[in-house]
């Protein structure tokens, strides 16, 4: 599903990669009416499968409605705000594809690891209200996701903590100092950033621990509700992980806070 019905905004083409979409997937289980947006990784230069299709399933057998967003990626010649309005634009339109559904528009969540978490972070910290007055009913919608889930997440884009390929992929290789605090999204949590789920390894040298870290941290002296998991093993890009390199159980510990926050209640 395209997330605009003509060219999305800033659109370098019609290539596959200039067209932002969504792909599907249905619950499994008992459906709960609540749905997670996953954003996978890739430092901003492709899209991982198993941090995007595999999430989604695993959701799916929740009981969670799932998507999939395609956003628009760094080597296809985009920049800092193109991955941003594509997120905004897929959780508008999933809220208002909730309503038209019979399905919660109050319980919209997002996903993302790596620079997947980093869009996470972005969009949980820079949201807004919609247009009521907007000719399009998609963009009457708010862009501000119920809860965040994100999994080692890039959250800073100052050194020395920053991962350097997605922020050259996203702000390109000389950003401004102001660019780089804009993205940095420990900078940019408010009392109205929604509540998070975050995790990480401390073992992890792609993308420091500190990222994570610091998210929570600014989260905990902004008052905004949050769960941090950290484990002492595991490397970079693990995913729900494989036989040869298992995951942490964060994934249990997931499920465990999507409870507390009633998104796996099923709806009446």
């Amino acid at each position: 599903m395209l997330l605009w019905p003509t060219r999305a905004p800033g659109a370098l083409g019609d290539r596959p990669q200039d067209c932002p979409a969504l792909t599907p997937f249905a619950p499994t289980a008992p459906a709960t009416g609540a749905t997670v947006i996953v954003f996978p990784g890739g430092a901003y230069g492709m899209l991982a499968p198993h941090e995007g299709e595999d999430y989604a399933r695993w959701l799916a057998s929740l009981g969670l409605h799932a998507w999939v967003l395609q956003y628009r990626l760094g080597p296809d010649g985009y920049r800092h705000p193109a991955m941003l309005h594509d997120a905004a634009r897929a959780v508008r339109l999933v809220r208002h594809l909730a309503r038209r559904e019979g399905l919660d528009p109050n319980r919209i969540g997002v996903m993302g690891s790596s620079a997947g978490g980093h869009l996470v972070a972005t969009i949980l910290t820079q949201f807004n209200a919609g247009s009521p007055a907007a000719a399009d009913p998609v963009e009457r919608e708010s862009s501000r996701p119920d809860l965040g889930i994100l999994c080692y997440p890039v959250i800073t884009l100052r050194d020395p903590y920053a991962h350097s390929g997605s922020r050259e992929n996203l702000l390109g290789t000389k950003p401004s100092p102001a660019q780089i605090d804009a993205l940095s999204a420990e900078r940019n949590v408010r009392p109205d950033t929604p509540p998070a789920f975050i995790w990480h390894t401390v073992a992890d040298e792609a993308v420091p621990v500190e990222n994570a870290l610091m998210f929570a941290s600014a989260l905990r002296r902004a008052g905004v509700p949050f769960a941090l998991s950290l484990y002492e093993n595991g490397r970079h890009g693990l995913g729900l992980g494989t036989p040869e390199a298992p995951a942490p159980p964060w994934a249990k510990d997931l499920e465990f806070w999507l409870k507390g926050r009633r998104f796996l209640e099923r709806s009446e």
